[in-house]
């Protein structure tokens, strides 16, 4: 809150576009993804998906022209992101305990397609349906490869960078960057 001198009281509220939503989600997918890569590459990939995340982020900032949330629909998004959240704690912790540790990024990554899912509908975006579908099928066949190589990181590296990489191209879309790009490689 912000008193405006006058002793009128402004509520300030801080705004993320979608696309930085997803660029968020991208460069979260993409630290787990190069945590499982030796430590001088996964360094390396590390500091060029900050890179990305930061200026996919500083990119969607620019674009404010996307329909704002109503009340509602805002408490029902973040409840969502919530709920998901809780589950991949939930499920990461459970999976730990019983000596499936290397299902954690695949679960986190169909947690986050299945979430996708209503978050289209809600968000008017049927683009988020497809990016939900691939990301599902994505923690499923990770799981799949992380169960046939036990105790190895190369399949949540795989797939967390696969999703990170899903993700900030669906942020790139989303914040009109792609048309951008499109647009000066016609020139």
């Amino acid at each position: 809150m912000v008193n405006d001198g006058d002793g009128t009281v402004v509520r300030s509220q801080v705004e993320v576009p979608g696309s930085g939503v997803l660029a968020l989600a991208g460069g979260a997918m993409w630290l787990v993804g190069s945590s499982a890569l030796p430590p001088g590459a996964g360094t390396v990939v590390l500091a060029v998906g900050i890179a990305a995340t930061v200026w996919l982020l500083m990119q969607g900032g620019r674009d404010r022209g996307g329909p704002r949330l109503d009340r509602h629909r805002r408490g029902r998004v973040i409840r969502l992101v919530v709920v998901g959240a809780a589950l991949v704690a939930l499920g990461a912790t459970l999976l730990r305990i019983t000596g499936r540790a290397e299902l954690t990024v695949p679960l986190a990554v169909g947690v986050c397609g299945l979430l996708l899912l209503p978050l289209a509908s809600l968000l008017e975006r049927r683009s988020l349906t497809a990016l939900g579908g691939v990301l599902i099928l994505l923690g499923a066949a990770g799981g799949v490869l992380a169960l046939n190589t036990a105790g190895s990181t190369g399949p949540q590296g795989l797939v967390g960078l696969a999703a990170g990489l899903l993700l900030w191209v669906a942020a790139a879309t989303q914040s009109g960057l792609t048309d951008r790009v499109r647009s000066l490689l016609r020139r």
